[in-house]
């Protein structure tokens, strides 16, 4: 995708997998953590590939794109479409923290909530 073509405008969907999500690790959070790691690991991965094949072709024209960048300055429309592809990454990174957070809110019932106000109060 070009950085400097706007990106096509797509619509708010909430992808969540239904069921258990099996486990792999013992201890608590190492899931998810794992998870969020393989996103970065991937996102890395491809601004890596971007990167080198962006400095390949400036470098076959002999232009210096590490000077081109640090002289870059960024409009609003270029500062709102970085904000942008960082909410949406933001969004795939604490994707299984948002869903266990979503889960546990679809499960919390009125009636279990007392229950957990009787059980403090008892102690």
């Amino acid at each position: 995708m070009n950085a400097h073509a706007p990106q096509a405008e797509r619509p708010h969907v909430i992808r969540d997998a239904k069921g258990k999500r099996p486990q792999f690790y013992e201890a608590p959070g190492l899931d998810q953590a794992m998870s969020m790691i393989m996103v970065l690991a991937n996102e890395l991965a491809v601004l890596h590939d971007r990167l080198d094949s962006a400095e390949r072709v400036h470098a076959a024209k002999g232009l210096d794109l590490a000077a081109e960048i640090e002289a870059l300055q960024l409009d609003q429309a270029a500062l709102e479409a970085r904000e942008a592809w960082r909410q949406d990454f933001l969004g795939r990174l604490f994707y299984l923290a948002r869903k266990d957070a979503s889960e546990a809110a679809a499960a919390d019932t009125t009636e279990r909530f007392r229950a957990t106000i009787e059980d403090i109060a008892k102690t």
